[in-house]
């Protein structure tokens, strides 16, 4: 018997467990010489955090969370990270199934243009959105001219920015899970008479749910969190377009102590959806 079937199975010597304890436990385990860079990064991840929520100012928190302007903003982040979130899942996911079930000439193309979003520096999305639904823009101006509609500075663009910055999140996860999928059972369905719509909602979606939510939780967090297309693209009116990453840049000017209470707020939301929905989540990251 092999020493990895032993392994498996449970079988191996007292010295043959005591010499792989010493080189830093089973194969699959962690190399004692990773240990050491890997604990440096978890305390370069997790201090910043720490640091956070040591410095909060306990004693105001409530004050400043009362202040009309902060629960403004605060409500303006949750309700359009929803709303993008929203509009990522309607129009993401069929982009998403182009990626991975597309076989047109270009593919590869199309997705570096639709994940450009990714590295693109935050606040170049915010003038290249301007440059696009500004009110001269090449599709701002038409809007304005035909409907009368005008989009930056308004909570729309608010929602706008973050999309663009959040939607690829949702689209590389669902198509992922699109590409893993077993193809199998979409062909038994068809062959059992299932319509494509059928096979899409009762087959190829529930396949892919824990990864669409995963991919969806991922997208929410970052259109929470945005901040530099939002402000070159929608500005930064109290009670209108100011999200809470914005209030907490401009708060940080005149009043750390409440900025520290703001940014604190964002890391709580976060962790607690994360923490909330962990399974799901990892699940569609695994899948």
């Amino acid at each position: 018997m092999g020493t990895r079937t032993r392994i498996r199975s449970g079988q191996l010597t007292e010295p043959e467990r005591t010499r792989m304890s010493q080189l830093g436990g089973a194969p699959a385990g962690i190399p004692g010489l990773l240990l050491v860079p890997a604990l440096v990064a978890l305390a370069f991840l997790l201090l910043p955090l720490i640091g956070l929520v040591v410095r909060a100012p306990w004693g105001r928190l409530a004050t400043i969370l009362n202040e009309p302007g902060v629960r403004s903003a605060l409500w303006l982040s949750l309700w359009t990270a929803t709303t993008a979130t929203a509009v990522s899942v309607l129009i993401g996911v069929p982009l998403a199934w182009l990626l991975a079930r597309g076989g047109f000439r270009g593919l590869s193309l199309l997705r570096a243009l639709v994940t450009l979003p990714l590295v693109l520096p935050p606040v170049v999305g915010g003038v290249a959105l301007l440059l696009a639904f500004g009110r001269s823009g090449f599709v701002g101006r038409l809007l304005d001219d035909w409907l009368g509609l005008t989009i930056p500075f308004t909570p729309v663009a608010v929602v706008m920015a973050e999309t663009f910055v959040a939607m690829p999140f949702l689209v590389i996860t669902v198509e992922g899970a699109l590409r893993a999928a077993d193809r199998g059972f979409e062909e038994t369905a068809a062959t059992l008479g299932a319509s494509r719509l059928t096979i899409v909602g009762r087959v190829t979606l529930p396949m892919i749910g824990p990864s669409l939510v995963a991919g969806a939780i991922l997208c929410w967090a970052r259109a929470l969190g945005e901040f530099g297309a939002t402000i070159t693209f929608a500005g930064s009116l109290p009670g209108r377009t100011q999200t809470m990453p914005i209030a907490v840049y401009y708060t940080l000017e005149t009043d750390p102590e409440a900025a520290i209470a703001l940014s604190l707020v964002l890391l709580l939301i976060s962790v607690a959806v994360l923490v909330a929905l962990r399974g799901h989540w990892l699940g569609g990251i695994r899948s």
